[in-house]
Order: C-alpha cells, then structure tokens, then sequence
C-alpha cells in the first residue's frame, strides 16, 4: 500500500492522464448555455463577457511579465541579479507595468457605461421580486408613485418575461417583501429588487432565443428555486404574444373552474373571463402557455399542477400557498386539468 512519499504508481499516472484534461474542460463546458454570461446574447453581457476576456488577459500578462522576470533574474541569468535589479524588478514589474495594464482596463470599462445608460425605445415593464417568484406586467403607465412603489395596471403574467429582439426595453424593478436580484446572465447584469424602491434595467437582447434568469440575492428559504424564463422574439411575435397575454383565459366554462371559485382559489389568483381576481399570487390566466411551473422547479403539465395544489410546500419550502390535501384526489386532478388547459 502506497505511503505518503512514495512514486506514483502507473496506474495512478495513466488515471490521472484522464483526469486532469477532464478538469480542464469543466470550465470551458460553463462558457456556453442559456444562463452563461460568457455566451453573451444582449449587448451589456456582450460588454461584461469582453471585460472579462480582457480583465483575464490583463491579468495573465501582469503575472507572466513578474513571474517571468523573476525567474529569469534568480534562475536563468542569476549571475544578473543584484540589489539594482531588485529594484527594477519592484518598480517595473510590480508598480509600473501593472498600473499601466489595469489603468487601460480601467479607462476600456468606464468608456463603456455612457453606452449601457442610453435610453430605452422598446416597452416598459414592471417586475416585481416576491417570495419565492416573479410579477411581471406588460406595457405599464405612469410613473412609480410617491410610496416607489411599481406603476399599477398593464398586461399581468408571471415568471416569463418576453423581451422584443433588438429593441431596448425598460425593466422597472422593485419588491414588497426583501431584496432580491434580477439577473439574465445571457443579456445583462443584476440589479436589485428593494423594497420601497424602484431601480430601471434596460435589457437590449440581440439573439432571440430562451434564456434562463435567477434571483441573485439570498431571500429566504426558496431562494435558490426562484428562477424565471426571458424568451426573445422578433418584434412582431412579442406584439402578438402581448396581445395574447391581455386576453381572457381560453377555457371559462369546465368542472374545475367550478371547484376552483368553490375552494377560494380565486382569493389569491386571477383568472381573466372568471370571478377569480386575486392579486395576492401569480395571474393564472395563461398558466398552461408558461414553460415551467413554480419560477422554474416543475414542467408545465397537469401532474405538476396537482402535485403543486396538493402541497406547495412539499414541492417548494417556503412557499407561502396553503396545501390542499384535504381534498380528494378526484377534485384536484378536476382543477389540474382545468389550470393545464388554461393557453
């Protein structure tokens, strides 16, 4: 049995031949995805990924200038070095060339942030931050009121957000309940959702596509289950699908809109062409067209949704949901069925 000190075997050597170009790749496999901010689709992740590239690069030349100096100083030409060479060494390579490389890095990002300030010519929505999803409301009015709170009205969803490709589209951020982070790695950088506050985001996306987005900030127990979908269309697909969002639910009359109203949904949710208006959760009204259920945790299909009215909490720690495992099952699948045909 090997001990500490001993050669490594040839197994060991061959294995870790594997290994280690395998390590090497994981972080290159992170470069690329729906939620890599190194696969940049929006013109600000554009910027951030440049800065990194040229950030990494500066700070690969600034470690190959010193390290190579010194090498070069104490091993190959040790005969060259002296207490002046020192010197030059701390001066050139640790103070000048470095203050140069991160002063150009410096001035590259500061030149950039007029750009990412420009004005919005696309549409103004309203997300708001809640425990544990996204409120989202299309085409909003006016601006926030005395209270910063987010303008009232405009087309409600949730936990999508439609973006126009190309266009720049003001985001108004805010939160009624703790500090959340908006994030789109794809298309742009965080912003916080405060409470009492509202903060603006223009996101410019230049790819369209389906990206993912998560809240960045701790929130609580769901935090790390509060995600969201930015879906990029060509100008006139996001028109129509707008358009479709405002309209009523596609199905009023069934058995399970019945059991819906009769269990007090409709305290909570709204349901646009029903009694059901509640504002206190997620609009339902175009449930079934969302990819996911829950801010991202569930696909969106009927046994998701009866798994989610069943027990919230089981499925999601910290939703604030009450559970419905009083009822029997044939009643839940009845609204399940309902809400999953809801497009």
């Amino acid at each position: 049995m090997p001990v500490f000190g001993d050669a490594p075997s040839e197994s060991t050597t061959r294995r870790w031949r594997h290994v280690f170009p395998t390590a090497l790749l994981l972080p290159i496999a992170g470069c690329a995805g729906a939620q890599s901010s190194l696969d940049p689709a929006g013109t600000e992740a554009d910027l951030v990924a440049t800065l990194f590239w040229a950030m990494t690069g500066g700070g690969a030349l600034i470690w190959l200038f010193v390290v190579g100096f010194s090498v070069f100083v104490t091993k190959i030409r040790p005969s060259a070095y002296s207490d002046a060479a020192g010197v030059h060494l701390i001066v050139w390579g640790g103070c000048v060339f470095p203050v140069v490389v991160l002063g150009f890095l410096v001035w590259f990002g500061t030149a950039a942030m007029p750009d990412l300030r420009r004005a919005s010519d696309g549409p103004r929505i309203a997300v708001s931050g809640e425990r544990f999803w996204w409120r989202i409301a299309y085409d909003v009015e006016g601006e926030p009121g005395v209270a910063r709170s987010l303008p009232k009205g405009g087309v409600a969803s949730a936990n999508e957000l439609y973006l126009p490709l190309g266009r720049r589209s003001e985001i108004l951020l805010g939160s009624p309940d703790v500090i959340h982070s908006f994030w789109v790695p794809a298309i742009a950088g965080k912003t916080d959702t405060i409470p009492g506050r509202v903060n603006r985001l223009v996101l410019e996306p230049t790819r369209a596509g389906t990206f993912n987005g998560i809240c960045a900030e701790f929130c609580g127990t769901a935090h790390a289950e509060m995600g969201f979908r930015v879906i990029v269309l060509p100008e006139a697909d996001y028109l129509a699908r707008v358009a479709a969002e405002a309209g009523p639910a596609a199905l009023t009359a069934h058995p399970g809109r019945d059991l819906f109203l009769a269990h007090g949904c409709g305290a909570c949710h709204a349901v646009r062409g029903t009694e059901a208006a509640g504002t206190v959760g997620p609009d339902l009204t175009h449930l079934a067209a969302r990819r996911t259920l829950g801010a991202g945790i569930l696909p969106m299909d009927e046994a998701s949704i009866a798994r989610f009215v069943r027990d919230p909490g089981a499925v999601k720690q910290g939703a604030t949901m009450p559970p419905f495992r009083h009822l029997p099952e044939a009643e839940i699948a009845t609204i399940a069925a309902w809400l999953g045909r809801l497009r």
